[in-house]
């Protein structure tokens, strides 16, 4: 099957924020309440144990993703664990609602993060989760080139591949918006009107799901891409695929050499 780039709704800079937000909210409640990262908890401890202060850098939060679940899963692991949410379109409101869950564990950058240039001074073990698909080859390889520049470790996780059974399960998704939308906190009368009555949610999540299958990378793509980094050598490089009991996580895991020569 081949990728297609196509526009999802959450990457156009017009999309109304409170769509947006309602999207992402929806994506963190589903994360979370079906634990999908579960099978890659011990991936993620390698790569956090791998930083010098215990600290996961994400980039592309969007509402927090399954970070909740994540980090109570590590929290078991790690003691001094942090987490520090970052987005290109941060949702503030679903950054502090984490926050205040976790109080010890989250932090978050209010700013814009672009994920190709991160700022320097945010160090750490650098985690994107279900976002890398929505990047065009070019700028998925400035990710990965902009954390080997400055020697950080690197984790990918996309919860989907870009095959039919996939697609079939994003068709059913309209379906998990109408089931689990009243479950959502904090309760909003606008997030009611938009999935029930002008069901403008469930439809634009069966279109950023199949368009997410669609432009999702394969591991033999994601390894082309190493192949064509600069300095490549100077990190170990791990692509593959998690499977756990209900479903299976496509991983990349970039780790420097302990004297990275670049």
């Amino acid at each position: 099957m081949r990728r297609i780039q196509a526009f999802e709704f959450g990457d156009l800079s017009w999309y109304p924020r409170n769509l947006r937000n309602y999207a992402t909210d929806y994506l963190q409640f589903a994360s979370n309440t079906l634990d999908i990262y579960q099978c890659v908890i011990s991936i993620l401890k390698k790569g956090i144990q791998s930083s010098d202060n215990n600290t996961m850098v994400d980039i592309g939060s969007g509402g927090g993703g399954g970070l909740l679940k994540i980090a109570g899963h590590l929290k078991k692991r790690i003691p001094f664990l942090k987490v520090v949410l970052s987005d290109y379109y941060p949702n503030i409101d679903a950054f502090k609602k984490t926050k205040s869950k976790q109080p010890g564990i989250f932090e978050y950058v209010e700013q814009p993060i672009n994920a190709m240039n991160v700022p320097k001074h945010l160090k750490g073990f650098r985690t994107q989760f279900n976002s890398l698909h929505h990047f065009k080859p070019k700028d998925a390889k400035d990710i990965l080139q902009n954390a080997i520049d400055n020697n950080q470790i690197i984790g990918i996780f996309e919860a989907q591949q870009r095959d039919i059974k996939n697609i079939v399960r994003m068709l059913l998704s309209p379906i998990a918006v109408l089931l689990m939308t009243p479950f959502i906190r904090p309760f909003k009368v606008n997030r009611i009107i938009f999935t029930y009555l002008i069901p403008v949610l469930p439809l634009t999540t069966l279109w950023d799901g199949i368009i997410s299958v669609l432009r999702t990378y394969t591991v033999t793509e994601l390894k082309q891409m190493i192949f064509e980094l600069k300095n490549n050598t100077c990190f170990d490089l791990e692509v593959d695929i998690a499977k756990g009991k209900q479903n299976a996580i496509l991983y990349l895991l970039g780790t420097p050499h302990l004297n990275p020569i670049i």
